[in-house]
């Protein structure tokens, strides 16, 4: 298939700019100590899962556990779901799926934990947990690294399986590389590798300390005590991150058709905020810098003409660049994989 021949609006990756950005990841951590855990939750595609973990993941990681039950179903055992759940009907489905894979989950409650091991009963030692510590996202995660003590001891005590500790300073991806970002980065880890401490001072090993994104894993891959990373935007990237992470480069945009030019100064395509974001600021058109978007409807995108010699008309087709991904991404039930001009793949993007 043709890109002419795309129903739009349409999510694409360039696939070359896709493929550059996982060898870019593979590089830069290639004889480190620290392994990276990519996040899920930015492109949930099941087949690109699977390509990260071909190219030198330790696993994946994700935010909900229906993504994890996908992750396993599909093969991938190591899965670690960097987030809370505090609802019965999932606890249960955590303990059924943790028969199958040592699927690991955050926690940061006494309760919850206490919640889960009842529920488990005598499988309860299958369950694989590690406490999150609030990095200064002021998220979840507990407190401080006493706190991250006691709840270790309470999930020892309760009979479930003790992985270590996580923390997530997302906060601090947006801040522009350097010397600075350096030093505050690390001051938030700090936090953890002294939770650490704190852990194994009580006799508890701790396997797993997993924390960072995409803009700080270069800091975290080379901090004493730090396991593993969990970068998710670098695959895709968008247009937003890329002042914070220059090393991966964006590959996604929305195909759309202008449907309507009704004066020199302005025309609209078919892509709202039904089929890209706009929360972190208003994408922009590839390839057209006579055009600027000025808003995004429900399905439409109203765009300013500031150059009346362009030759953009009716009927044309438009890519927009993505601006932010996670949120742009589960808008589309599937991501069409160009290479060129041309569809090599169409990859499902799981809901």
């Amino acid at each position: 298939m043709e890109m002419q021949q795309i129903e739009t609006p349409a999510l694409l990756v360039d696939l070359d700019t896709m493929e550059g950005n996982q060898r870019r990841m593979t590089e830069l951590f290639a004889g480190k100590k620290v392994r990276v855990r990519p996040h899920f939750k930015n492109h949930r595609v099941l087949l690109l899962a699977e390509r990260q973990v071909a190219a030198g993941a330790i696993g994946i990681t994700c935010a909900r556990l229906w993504e994890a039950e996908r992750l396993v179903q599909r093969g991938i055992r190591s899965v670690l779901v960097a987030n809370e759940i505090a609802c019965e009907a999932v606890m249960l489905k955590f303990i059924a799926l943790s028969r199958l894979a040592p699927v690991i989950v955050a926690v940061d409650n006494a309760a919850m934990v206490r919640q889960m091991a009842g529920l488990a009963g005598e499988d309860r030692k299958l369950l694989n947990v590690v406490v999150d510590i609030d990095l200064g996202l002021q998220r979840c995660g507990v407190a401080d690294e006493e706190a991250a003590v006691q709840l270790a001891k309470i999930v020892v005590e309760q009979g479930l399986h003790f992985r270590g500790l996580m923390g997530y300073e997302g906060h601090l991806q947006s801040l522009v590389p350097g010397p600075e970002k350096e030093k505050t980065v690390k001051a938030a880890l700090s936090k953890l590798v002294r939770a650490k401490e704190g852990i194994e001072g009580a006799g508890i090993p701790v396997e797993i300390v997993s924390c960072a994104g995409t803009g700080d894993c270069l800091v975290a891959s080379d901090y004493p005590g730090i396991t593993e990373v969990q970068p998710g935007s670098y695959l895709l990237m968008d247009s937003y991150y890329v002042p914070y992470a220059p090393d991966f480069q964006p590959s996604l945009t929305v195909l759309a058709t202008v449907i309507s030019k009704t004066g020199d100064d302005r025309l609209v395509a078919d892509a709202g905020v039904k089929a890209i974001s706009g929360e972190h600021g208003l994408p922009s058109v590839d390839g057209h810098d006579e055009l600027r978007i000025n808003a995004l409807h429900a399905e439409h995108a109203p765009i300013q003409i500031l150059d009346p010699s362009s030759t953009v008309k009716v009927g044309d087709k438009i890519h927009i660049r993505v601006h932010y991904q996670d949120g742009t991404v589960h808008l589309h039930q599937r991501m069409f994989g160009m290479r060129k001009s041309a569809v090599e793949k169409v990859f499902q993007i799981e809901h």
